[in-house]
């Protein structure tokens, strides 16, 4: 989302008509191409070694939104033929968005299964909710039944579950608002962290042209291939055809945050790249799939993270081509892996150089008030479809190390936090990352039609190993 130059300011009289802001343009494209059976939610989890107090975590949050207020909106009703889709502004939430639900068994399954499956209304400000979950046990050996009859359960800490509705946020966003909750509920310093920087490459000049050797974007890329989607075990009729529900599932995982060979001019986001296109070549092949170039999205943010941070859907999309003939190679030895991060390192290093809007030219020029909203909704769900085949294989976003402390006073520190994206087909399968106390965490996220559990859990020991590979490139000297 463009952000508004100005922080929105609401009215005290409350006769006075609440302001309007045009949707942006990326607000608007998926605006129009909603489905009810494959919600746009960004979810984020923040685990935590201690629980918050409800009322004084829902008063931060509160305060948060408040001084975040550009957050606090909802889609403002029109009649079919207005020319815009607008959000209203509103000085406080109109339903409460911190909720504590009761413990349940599977608690993190079922608050998962929430977050990909039921997006957050867009007609109730604001588009997000909080959810404070109990941490589940960890396995032991034995049982404590003595805790659990004197009452005095021990506090095994929390989970803080944010889902987002994608039309009008996006993550990184959110995150600077619950940093600000944060600050507010343990009154410590939650200042971002300085970002880490890229080994500077002297023959690099400040606006890099294109690498000579970028694969050209005019052919289809390759598609994740189908793996082993269950049926719906909820819909008789589905069931009865073998058809998988749809929705989206995730699986989630902690590693190591790859080591990144002393003076390689790549970025630890270039090694999740090249294992992102490995993994997903590896696995290509193990199901018949012809090769076929790759094009991976991968969101870049230029916002500030401090709490000037402009809140909405700011990143742009950039896609990162890789030939097929880069990807087909069976055994993957440290030089072969060190040129493909050499190659990929040039090329995201060019993308983000570039200058040009959040979507692409053409879709500025498709969301321009001229025809109906209705009009253009149905126009670009047309041409959505046609387009399909060239959509981008997949999507890598990498959050980065985490650049704020997220220290809840009396709850602790966050220790982990994982995102995730949409994987609406025809991508079907994304990879989000994100850095946290030393550990990266990893979320996949698939259509259900497209992959299973099984399918999901390959993938992550595939993208495991491939990782680890990109570390073992050190250049003799």
């Amino acid at each position: 989302m463009t952000a508004l130059d100005h922080p929105a300011r609401h009215a005290e009289d409350p006769e006075r008509p609440p302001t309007r802001v045009p949707f942006p343009v990326v607000d608007e494209v998926s605006r129009h191409c909603l489905q009810e059976e494959e919600p746009e939610t960004v979810h984020i989890e923040v685990h935590l070694p201690g629980t918050p107090d409800p009322d004084r975590l829902r008063a931060a949050f509160h305060e948060a939104l408040r001084r975040h207020p550009r957050i606090l909106m909802r889609e403002a009703r029109g009649p079919w033929y207005r020319r815009r889709y607008e959000w209203e502004l509103t000085p406080a939430p109109d339903t409460e968005p911190v909720t504590f639900p009761p413990p349940e068994p599977d608690a993190l399954k079922r608050a998962r299964e929430r977050a990909l499956s039921s997006a957050p209304p867009l007609a109730a400000s604001p588009p997000i909710r909080l959810e404070v979950v109990a941490a589940e046990p960890p396995p032991a050996a034995g049982s404590a039944p003595e805790a659990a009859e004197s009452g005095r359960a021990e506090d095994r800490g929390s989970v803080l579950f944010l889902t987002i509705n994608h039309t009008a946020l996006d993550g990184p966003a959110c995150l600077r608002v619950l940093a600000t909750a944060a600050e507010l509920y343990g009154g410590k310093d939650n200042s971002p962290a300085a970002p880490p920087s890229r080994t500077p490459d002297t023959n690099t000049q400040e606006q890099p042209p294109p690498p000579p050797d970028t694969p050209s974007g005019w052919s289809p890329p390759a598609r994740v291939a189908k793996g082993s989607p269950e049926p719906s075990p909820s819909s008789q009729l589905r069931s009865s055809r073998g058809d998988p529900i749809p929705g989206n599932s995730m699986l989630v995982a902690e590693l190591p945050v790859p080591r990144r060979p002393k003076g390689s001019p790549f970025t630890v986001n270039d090694q999740l790249m090249v294992a992102t296109a490995l993994m997903i070549a590896h696995w290509n092949r193990e199901h018949g799939a012809a090769p076929r170039p790759f094009r991976i999205t991968m969101p870049v943010d230029d916002r500030p993270r401090d709490a000037t941070m402009p809140i909405g859907n700011g990143t742009r999309l950039v896609e990162v081509p890789f030939a097929a003939a880069e990807l087909s190679a069976h055994d993957w030895t440290p030089e072969s892996i060190r040129d493909l991060l050499r190659r990929t390192s040039d090329r995201t290093r060019a993308l983000k150089a570039l200058s040009r809007p959040q979507l692409g030219h053409g879709a500025a020029l498709l969301t321009a008030p001229v025809l109906p909203v209705t009009f253009r909704a149905a126009l670009t769900r047309g041409l959505r479809r046609a387009a399909a085949p060239w959509t981008s294989t997949t999507l890598l976003s990498n959050i980065g190390r985490v650049p704020y402390a997220l220290d809840f006073g009396d709850a602790g520190r966050a220790h982990a936090v994982w995102f995730s994206a949409p994987a609406r087909l025809p991508r079907g399968l994304t990879v989000t990352t994100a850095s946290t106390a030393g550990r990266l965490h990893l979320a996949l996220r698939w259509s259900k039609t497209l992959l299973s559990h099984g399918d999901g859990a390959h993938l992550r020991d595939l993208f495991e190993h491939y990782l680890h590979a990109t570390e073992h490139t050190e250049e003799g000297r």
